[in-house]
């Protein structure tokens, strides 16, 4: 579809009634979303934002804020699939990424090794408590992350797109944790902060679990929607004249080196 729309400079044409049609799905997502999560609008703002700009999240909250159904019905109405893992000290690289395993022919006897790809292997993936995991554990992640990709015994696995994290971090507990060094910080693309919901949300919430129990987020937007919705993000040109930092720090390629002082 993306090549279909390609113009004569190489650059995809939006037609007004194609971006109408995206922006009306993504209204769509968040009422989906709405079914599932009571309040927290700011923070499926954020998400959906993170989403669509091609970026993975970093979610800071303490227990029981539901982070994990949040994550949960974003996959549910994106239709994408969802895994999670839960970040424990002994936590392996090769139990993200995967190992291979040695098989044997049973005809012929012959022994292989065969690549078994581990739950990093998804379209959504949530990373909880992503601090109490080893350095090591944690780069093997980040890498995943940045390369969209996985390589293993000089193999190169591709991960399947659209990919996005999900991280959680508890801000109170830092007993036996191993804190984000700035660098692989910088892997995340927002930091969603998740707080307590109201009174009147708390009643809502209490409501839906024992009237009717849990209910799933409709399908909101397929994936070809939402990728055609991330390459429309892509596509979008912040000029200098829409920069909200100085304007020394806008360049005309985009650049936004600072400048001396005079």
């Amino acid at each position: 579809m993306a090549e279909q729309a390609e113009g004569k400079h190489g650059k995809v044409e939006w037609s007004e009634s194609e971006v109408a049609d995206l922006v009306d799905k993504t209204a769509a997502l968040k009422r989906s979303m709405g079914r599932v999560i009571i309040g927290q609008e700011n923070v499926v703002e954020l998400l959906i934002t993170c989403l669509l700009a091609g970026g993975h999240a970093l979610v800071e909250g303490v227990p029981g804020l539901g982070k994990t159904l949040l994550v949960k019905s974003l996959a549910q109405a994106t239709d994408m699939q969802f895994r999670r893992v839960q970040f424990t000290p002994d936590l392996m690289p090769s139990d993200i990424v995967g190992t291979e395993i040695l098989e044997e022919d049973a005809s012929t006897r012959q022994r292989s090794f065969r690549f078994q790809p581990g739950p990093v292997f998804t379209q959504v993936l949530l990373a909880d408590e992503i601090n109490r995991a080893p350095p090591k554990t944690q780069s093997a992640l980040l890498e995943a992350m940045q390369e969209r990709s996985v390589t293993f015994a000089g193999q190169t696995h591709m991960l399947p797109r659209p990919f996005f994290v999900l991280a959680t971090q508890n801000p109170i507990e830092q007993s036996g944790t191993y804190p984000l060094p700035e660098a692989q910080l910088d892997r995340f693309l927002l930091r969603i902060d998740v707080g307590y919901p109201t009174e009147d949300e708390e009643v809502a919430m209490v409501a839906m679990t024992t009237q009717a129990g849990l209910q799933d987020a409709e399908p909101a937007m397929d994936l070809e929607s939402l990728l055609r919705l991330q390459a429309l993000v892509r596509d979008i040109e912040i000029g200098a004249h829409r920069c909200a930092m100085p304007r020394a720090w806008c360049g005309r390629r985009g650049r936004t080196r600072p400048r001396s002082p005079p």
